[in-house]
C-alpha cells in the first residue's frame, strides 16, 4: 500500500491498528489507486498463527516493505530504530554481524518461520531489500521456537510472487562511494493462473566510515509459487548472496575516546587492521519451501523447510589493549570454514466456532540441525601499533600451523501446543506447552577434545487479553525461555541451560475513531544460570541478569497527511555476579531511556507527489563496568524527502545523521563510534 496517495479511514485503521502489513507485491503507484483489504493480513511470528496484533496478549511491532523503502534501511539492525524496547547500533557501523537487544537481552533471528543461525562469526546476515516486512515478537519465546535468548524473536519475511505482474528497477548513490542497483519483478508465469514467479536482486557496493573498509555484495532472491489446487500450495524460495569485504572492526580503546590522552584523540575513521590482509568474504545461499494444504473446513496442515550453507573466510585485526603511552597491541579473529543448516517445522491448525467462541489450535513439531566446521584463530597479542597515528605492515601473517580445526553440532526437536480461546467476542485466553531436546557438542578436533550440553526442557506461556468495546485492550501474560551451554564446570558437570522468564501487563489501544494504534506495556524478563567468573578463575553458574521495563509505541495518522511514529522506552537491565557477592550492576549497552518519533506528510494539493519525512532517536548515557566509564547520551535527526513524477518514476533522498554528529554509542571494555552522516539518493522506475 503506498504512502503517496492518502488512504481511507478504513483502510488506515484496518493497517495501522493491527499492525499488519501487505503480504501482496505492492509498489507506491503515482497515480490515483484503491486498496484492496483482502491483500492485508497481520503478524504470523506472535503465534504462528495469523492473528491482529490487537487480539493477541503478547508484545509485537511489524515493519513492512513500505516503511524499510522509505527509511532506506540497509541492514536488519536498523529496521526497529524508530520501535520501543529496541536498542541497536550500539558497536557502530558493521558489515558482519546485525547487533540488536530486545528489552536488554539478545535475541534470535528467523527468515520466513525458521531459524537463521549465528555460530560465533557465522553470521547469516538478510538483505532488506529482498524482504517484504520484518515482525518482532519481545520477551522469551521458547513456547513456538525453542532454545533462545529471553530477548525475543526476530523473524525476516521474504518477498513472495504475486498475482499481477509488476516490477522495479533502482538505483542508488551516495556518500562514502556508496553505488547500488536493484531489480525487483514478479507476475504470473504466461498465461498461468497457478503458477507465479518472483525475482530479486542486488549488487551494492561502498566504502565504511573506517579506513580501508568498503563492502561489495550480489545478491539474487527467485521464488516459484504453484496453487496446486484450490487447498493446496506450495512457495518455493531461494537466495545466494556473496559479500567481498574488509570489515568494519570499530573497537577502539576508552583511552583516547571517551577518556582524555596527552595525544589527543583517536579519531572515529581510524583504522586497526592490516590494509590488503584483512578481509571478509561471506558467501550464504539457501533452498526452501512453505507449503499448506487446506484438509477439511476445520484443519489445515503448514510445513516450512529450508537448507542453508554459509562459506566464510574472515581475517579481522583490532585493538586488544594498551600496552605503552601511545602504543596498542592488536589482536587477530581467523576463520575459514562453513555452516550447514537444516530446519523443519510442522504444524496443524484447527480453528472451530460456537455461538460465544472461537478457538484456535496450533498443534507443531520441529526440527533443527546445525553444523560449522572450520579453521580458526584467537590471538590478542598479535602485533602492536601506534594508537593515535597508525603505521602498518609491521605483522607476521597467520601460518596454517596456528590454526585450530574446530567443529560445532546442534540438534534440537521440539514438540509444541498452544490453543487461542475468544469468549463472547471480548476474552482471549491463551496458553502453550513445549517440550525441547536439544543437544550442543564442540570438539576441537586438533587437540581431539569435546565439550557438550544436553538439555530437555519443558516451556510454558500463557495470556489473558479482555478487548473493550471502546478499543482499549488490556492485557496479562507469562513467557518463559531456555538456552543450552556447551562446556562443563570445574567439577567436570554440564553446565544448565540458561533459563529466561517474563511477566507483562500491557494494553494495546485501537477505537474506531482512531487512526492508528497505542501500545503501553511493564514487563519484568529475568534469566538464571548465566556464566560468570568466580575468584578462581573457573566460570561458574551464579549470575542473573533482570530487566524492569516499561515502554510505549504509537503509529497514528494525525491528520489525512500526517503521519506520526513514536516510541519510548525505559529499561532498569541490570547484572548480578553472586558469586563473588559484589552488588547489582547496570547491564552493559542497554541505556535506561530511549525515544524516538518520526512524522510524514504527504502533499495533496500544494504539491502532488511529494512527502517529506523526519525523525528524531534519542539514546540515553550507559555506563562500562569494565573501565567504569560513563558514556554520555545522544539525539541524531533523520530526513526523507521523496517526489513521484513522470509515469512511474520515483526520487527520493535520505539523511541519517543529519548534524553529522560525532558520538561514541557504547562502551563495553571497547568503545565504538556512532554512524557518521550518510546522504543517499534513490532514483527507481515501477509497473
Amino acid at each position: 500500500m503506498s504512502k503517496d496517495f492518502v488512504p481511507s479511514p478504513v483502510t488506515r485503521a484496518v493497517r495501522l491498528a493491527l499492525g499488519s502489513s501487505l503480504i501482496a507485491f505492492s509498489y507506491p503507484s503515482l497515480a490515483q489507486e484503491t486498496t484492496n483489504l483482502d491483500a492485508l493480513v497481520v503478524s504470523a511470528t506472535a503465534l504462528k498463527v495469523e492473528t491482529p496484533l490487537v487480539e493477541t496478549p503478547r508484545p509485537a511491532s511489524v515493519v513492512d516493505e513500505e516503511e524499510l523503502s522509505e527509511r532506506n534501511v540497509q541492514s536488519l539492525d536498523e529496521t526497529f530504530r524508530y520501535r520501543a524496547g529496541v536498542t541497536s547500533g550500539f558497536y557502530g557501523p558493521d558489515n558482519d554481524t546485525d547487533w540488536i537487544k530486545i528489552r536488554g537481552f539478545d535475541q534470535s533471528t528467523y527468515q520466513d518461520g525458521l531459524r537463521i543461525y549465528r555460530q560465533g562469526f557465522y553470521q547469516w546476515l538478510p538483505e532488506t531489500y529482498g524482504l517484504d516486512r520484518v515482525e518482532l515478537l519481545k520477551g522469551p519465546a521458547s513456547i513456538l521456537y525453542g532454545e533462545a535468548p529471553p530477548g525475543g524473536v526476530i523473524n525476516a519475511i521474504s518477498k513472495r510472487p504475486t498475482d499481477e505482474a509488476r516490477g522495479e528497477i533502482q538505483i542508488q548513490a551516495g556518500t562514502n562511494a556508496h553505488r547500488q542497483l536493484g531489480l525487483d519483478t514478479s507476475g504470473p508465469v504466461g498465461d498461468s493462473s497457478d503458477v507465479s514467479y518472483r525475482l530479486v536482486g542486488l549488487y551494492r557496493d561502498g566504502e565504511g566510515d573506517i579506513d580501508y573498509t568498503e563492502n561489495e555484495r550480489y545478491y539474487v532472491a527467485p521464488s516459484l509459487r504453484w496453487d496446486i489446487s484450490d487447498d493446496t500450495s506450495l512457495t518455493l524460495l531461494a537466495s545466494f548472496q556473496k559479500d567481498d569485504a574488509v570489515p568494519y572492526n570499530g573497537f577502539k580503546l576508552a583511552y583516547g575516546t571517551i577518556q582524555d590522552t596527552p595525544f589527543g584523540k583517536v579519531e572515529p575513521s581510524t583504522f586497526y587492521g592490516e590494509p590488503g590482509y584483512d578481509t571478509n568474504e561471506r558467501t550464504q545461499s539457501a533452498l526452501g519451501y512453505s507449503l499448506s494444504h487446506q484438509i477439511n473446513n476445520t484443519w489445515e496442515f503448514q510445513q516450512d523447510a529450508r537448507y542453508s550453507e554459509l562459506d566464510l573466510l574472515l581475517r579481522s585485526i583490532y585493538m586488544s589493549f594498551q600496552s605503552g603511552p601511545r602504543e596498542g597491541t592488536r589482536g587477530i579473529v581467523y576463520r575459514d570454514g562453513n555452516l550447514e543448516s537444516w530446519t523443519l517445522d510442522n504444524r496443524l491448525v484447527g480453528k472451530w466456532f460456537t455461538d460465544r467462541t472461537e478457538n484456535t489450535l496450533l498443534i507443531g513439531v520441529d526440527y533443527q540441525d546445525l553444523e560449522t566446521r572450520g579453521k580458526e584463530l584467537d590471538n590478542f597479542a598479535f602485533s602492536t601499533i601506534d594508537i593515535f597515528d597508525p603505521s602498518y605492515g609491521n605483522f607476521t601473517p597467520v601460518a596454517p600451523a596456528d590454526l585450530t580445526l574446530v567443529n560445532t553440532r546442534k540438534e534440537q526437536t521440539g514438540l509444541y501446543i498452544q490453543n487461542q480461546l475468544r469468549l463472547d467476542n471480548h476474552w482471549v485466553f491463551l496458553a502453550g506447552a513445549r517440550y525441547d531436546q536439544a543437544d550442543v557438542v564442540n570438539r576441537n578436533l586438533s587437540a581431539d577434545s569435546r565439550e557438550k550440553a544436553d538439555a530437555e526442557e519443558v516451556s510454558l506461556s500463557g495470556g489473558v487479553m479482555y478487548l473493550a468495546d471502546n478499543g482499549l485492550s488490556p492485557y496479562l501474560s507469562w513467557t518463559e525461555s531456555f538456552e543450552p551451554i556447551a562446556g562443563t564446570d570445574s567439577n567436570g558437570n554440564l553446565y544448565e541451560p540458561r533459563s529466561g522468564e517474563q511477566l507483562e501487563f500491557g494494553v494495546k489501544y485501537a477505537p474506531d475513531d482512531l487512526d492508528g494504534y497505542v501500545t503501553a506495556a511493564i514487563y519484568n524478563i529475568k534469566e538464571e544460570n548465566s556464566l560468570v567468573n568466580n575468584p578462581s578463575g573457573f566460570q561458574v553458574q551464579e549470575g542473573e541478569r533482570e530487566t524492569q521495563g516499561f515502554e510505549i509505541e504509537s503509529v497514528v495518522y494525525l491528520t489525512d497527511q500526517l503521519e506520526l511514529t513514536a516510541a519510548y522506552t525505559y529499561n532498569d537491565a541490570t547484572s548480578d555476579n553472586t558469586t563473588d557477592n559484589q552488588p547489582e550492576a547496570p547491564a552493559d549497552l542497554i541505556p535506561r531511556h530511549s525515544a524516538s518519533a518520526w512524522l510524514d506528510y504527504t502533499f495533496q494539493a500544494l504539491a502532488p507527489g511529494l512527502k517529506l519525512g523526519g525523525g528524531a532517536r534519542y539514546v540515553g548515557g550507559t555506563d562500562d563496568s569494565f573501565t567504569g566509564a560513563a558514556v554520555p547520551s545522544y539525539t541524531l535527526v533523520d530526513l526523507m524527502a521523496s517526489y513521484a513524477f513522470a509515469d512511474n518514476w520515483r526520487a527520493q533522498l535520505n539523511v541519517n545523521n543529519v548534524a553529522d554528529r560525532e558520538y561514541v554509542a557504547s562502551c563495553e571494555f571497547y568503545c565504538y563510534y556512532g554512524e557518521e552522516r550518510s546522504i543517499t539518493g534513490t532514483l527507481s522506475y515501477r509497473w
